[in-house]
C-alpha cells in the first residue's frame, strides 16, 4: 500500500514537473521571438529600450497623457458600445451605427495624437543616443509586423 502512494506520488510529481519545464521553455522561446509584453503599446515598447531613470520618466509621461485624455477614452467607447447597441437592434440603423463608429475612431485618434505629441515632447529632451535607441526600436517593431 504505501509502494503504491509512493509510485502514485512519484509519477505525479514527474508529471508535474515535465509540465513547468514544457512551460518554461514554452516561456523562453516566446521572449525570444520579441514578445516581451503584451498589449503594449509601440511608444511604450520603444521606451523599454532606455536606460532605467529616463524608462521610467518616460512610462510617467505616457501614463499622465493617457490619463489627461481618459474624458476622450471614455467618449471612444462609449461610441463603441453605442454603435454595438445599434447593430444588434432587430433592424439596425446602418447611418446611426457608421456615424457611432466613425466618432470613435475620431475620438481613438485624438488620444493617439496627444499621447504621441507627449512622448515627442519627452523624447525630444533626451542624448541623440537614447533618441536613436528610440527610433531604432519603433522601426524594428515595424519590420517585425511586416510594415
Amino acid at each position: 500500500m504505501i509502494v503504491v502512494r509512493g509510485r502514485l506520488l512519484l509519477i505525479a510529481s514527474l508529471l508535474l514537473n515535465l509540465f513547468l519545464a514544457g512551460a518554461l521553455v514554452g516561456g523562453a522561446a516566446w521572449v525570444r521571438d520579441g514578445h516581451r509584453m503584451i498589449a503594449a503599446g509601440a511608444l511604450r515598447v520603444a521606451g523599454s529600450e532606455l536606460p532605467r531613470a529616463e524608462r521610467r520618466a518616460f512610462r510617467v509621461q505616457l501614463r499622465a497623457a493617457r490619463e489627461s485624455v481618459r474624458p476622450l477614452i471614455n467618449e471612444s467607447n462609449a461610441a463603441k458600445a453605442d454603435a454595438a447597441r445599434l447593430l444588434a437592434q432587430p433592424s439596425p440603423n446602418v447611418p446611426a451605427t457608421k456615424a457611432a463608429l466613425a466618432k470613435a475612431r475620431a475620438d481613438d485618434f485624438r488620444v493617439r495624437t496627444v499621447v504621441e505629441d507627449r512622448a515627442l515632447d519627452f523624447a525630444a529632451t533626451l542624448q541623440q543616443t537614447d533618441r536613436q535607441r528610440i527610433a531604432d526600436a519603433l522601426v524594428g517593431r515595424m519590420q517585425k509586423r511586416g510594415r
